[in-house]
């Protein structure tokens, strides 16, 4: 199986620790959006359980797979982002949470 493309990067920068921080919301320009309930991060409809769908994912097919899951989840919301809307910023909030998932970077957990 081919090397995922954060395995070689983190190779040629020494390890994983020397990658960068991003801070999503100002690197990339997003302002912070009023959703209420949050259909980004929690939406109702997938936290409706004492598991989130997205944790059943990684206990049935580990989190390496559900990784390559949420980044193909990502490319689904930038593929598909401004059909909705001229704005889609609902789709481009998804494809960044789903990005920082697959990076190990839980968008769920609060600094």
């Amino acid at each position: 199986m081919t090397e995922h493309w954060s395995e070689t990067l983190a190779k040629s920068e020494g390890n994983k620790s020397k990658l960068p921080t991003v801070d999503w919301e100002k690197d990339f320009n997003l302002e912070p959006i009023d959703e209420t309930p949050d259909m980004v991060s929690q939406p109702s409809h997938y936290a409706d359980s004492e598991i989130e769908c997205i944790d059943a994912m990684v206990a049935a097919f580990g989190r390496d797979n559900v990784n390559i899951y949420a980044e193909i989840a990502s490319f689904k919301y930038v593929w598909r982002m401004n059909k909705k809307n001229d704005e889609s910023k609902q789709d481009k909030r998804k494809a960044v949470w789903y990005l920082r998932y697959s990076m190990n970077d839980d968008p769920r957990t609060k600094e």
